[in-house]
């Protein structure tokens, strides 16, 4: 039997090179060529199985000779690589009709699955829809980052973008949630409907089933008119329910029958409204300790996580931390602001932090440094100093004492009354106060049990897991042997 034969169009000769003798060994024949000419050509003349394919060539974006590849031999699967290793490049290759999408540098032994799952699959011949936003620059991309994580996201988000599918997104705050929901929507099949987000946290318990479902004139003392919910508002597009987990049992009962049933009454209402959206939920809690707790409905659970997209901290993608930085100083400039730039030994420092607050934090960092800084350069000496004060502002509470923590939750209700009293809008003292005691809550608890997690966890009436998962994200010191 004669092996598969794979077409390999890369202009870089060691690409080549190494593809051809990793595809050998695995028992494949391999034509490579440098120019996207002579890859249509053997394509043309019935030549090869499969086709790997760079964007950049010398000849032709690799990415425009997909659709004609499809339209030519539909049964001929084509895998992309790309060191342009953006959102956009998955997005598009996904539009064209790409198998797959690998940036560069790759696993060659990813490679190597990926051929073989491409030569396996059965053949899917029809046309290829190409989606109206290439002329979105790539300077406006709402997702940046060539972490390894961030390309497993930007995969993910291609493959849906002829789905329907309902995504759960999970993240820590300000690790940029609801900006994949609407690279999810941009990119999606309902980009033309709109896209409406509703964050559960926000909204008094009481109120909440009205703003999902809308009410009729006279359902409750106030609703002098019929109002539209948000499955409404939504109707065609895409509804984001942010802080999902923060969602009250009842609501959460009502939300399991929509999605079961596809259809819902308003408050006060009789007659049924076909919910016609595509739901895309986030949390920043653990949703599987909140069902254990008795907090979250397990159904409901299932229901949402279809597609489940975890976004990793900033602290675990560092290698992120420049190209963000510079576009937030290029978006801050685009503002207004003076234009700044970071000095290596400013990155160096920049990569050394936590980043409590994730991507937020830093962006807000680099407006403060572009507002408040005379220098065009900015160096490590400043930035120390910024993430100095970040973590003063943390230090009352680090002390560990119990009177420290009633002195932050006392500052904090002061302050929040302060700002109310000025007139301005008060922010929640709520996730403030957690994320100043938390750690010397946890730790004030592991001393007091000699380390013993379990006798810890059942004090703080946590799932052990939950604790242990809490211990190392908070970077808490543990006790050897002692579980």
């Amino acid at each position: 039997m004669t092996p598969p034969t794979v077409l390999i169009a890369d202009d870089d000769r060691s690409i080549r090179t190494v593809l051809t003798q990793a595809l050998g060994r695995s028992g494949y024949q391999v034509r490579s060529t440098g120019t996207a000419a002579t890859l249509w050509r053997w394509v043309e003349e019935g030549e090869g199985d499969l086709v790997i394919t760079d964007v950049m060539m010398p000849d032709e974006n690799g990415l425009d000779l997909i659709p004609r590849i499809r339209a030519k031999r539909p049964d001929l699967r084509v895998i992309v690589m790309s060191a342009q290793s953006t959102l956009m490049t998955a997005v598009k290759a996904a539009e064209r009709g790409a198998f797959e999408y690998l940036p560069k540098p790759f696993d060659l032994k990813e490679l190597l699955l990926v051929v073989g799952r491409a030569l396996a699959a059965p053949a899917e011949p029809g046309s290829i829809v190409v989606a109206d936003v290439h002329e979105m620059e790539e300077r406006r991309l709402p997702l940046i980052g060539r972490s390894a994580a961030m390309q497993e996201i930007y995969r993910t988000i291609a493959r849906l973008t002829t789905a329907d599918l309902t995504v759960m997104i999970n993240g820590e705050s300000g690790t940029g949630k609801e900006l994949v929901a609407r690279a999810l929507h941009d990119y999606g099949k309902r980009r033309g409907g709109p896209f409406i987000a509703i964050n559960m946290a926000a909204i008094p318990r009481e109120l909440i089933e009205s703003e999902l479902f809308g009410h009729e004139r006279g359902a409750f003392t106030g609703a002098t008119n019929r109002s539209q919910g948000r499955f409404e508002q939504a109707s065609g597009g895409t509804l984001f329910l942010d802080e999902i987990g923060d969602m009250p049992p009842e609501a959460q009962t009502r939300l399991l029958r929509v999605l079961q049933e596809g259809e819902f009454t308003s408050v006060g209402g009789r007659n049924p409204i076909k919910a016609n959206v595509r739901i895309i939920a986030a949390t920043h809690r653990d949703l599987r300790a909140a069902i254990r707790q008795g907090q979250f409905r397990e159904d409901l659970f299932y229901r949402l996580n279809v597609v489940p997209i975890r976004l990793p901290p900033l602290r675990e993608r560092s290698e992120d931390i420049p190209p963000l930085a510079r576009h937030f100083l290029d978006r801050a400039r685009a503002d207004g602001l003076p234009a700044k730039s970071l000095d290596t030994s400013a990155l160096d420092r920049m990569r050394n932090h936590r980043w409590p607050g994730n991507v937020r934090e830093l962006e807000n960092l680099m407006r403060r440094l572009a507002a408040l800084y005379p220098q065009e350069t900015i160096t490590a000496e400043v930035i120390h100093t910024e993430l100095a004060d970040v973590a003063m502002d943390a230090e009352p509470a680090a002390a560990a004492g119990p009177e420290k923590l009633a002195g932050a939750v006392e500052r904090h209700i002061r302050q929040f009354l302060a700002a109310h009293e000025d007139g301005l809008a008060p922010s929640g003292i709520y996730d403030r106060v957690i994320a100043e005691v938390e750690r010397p809550l946890i730790q004030m608890t592991l001393a007091a049990t000699r380390g013993n997690q379990i006798k810890a966890a059942a004090m703080l009436g946590l799932n052990r897991n939950t604790l242990r998962k809490k211990i190392r994200d908070l970077e808490i010191p543990v006790v050897r042997g002692i579980p």
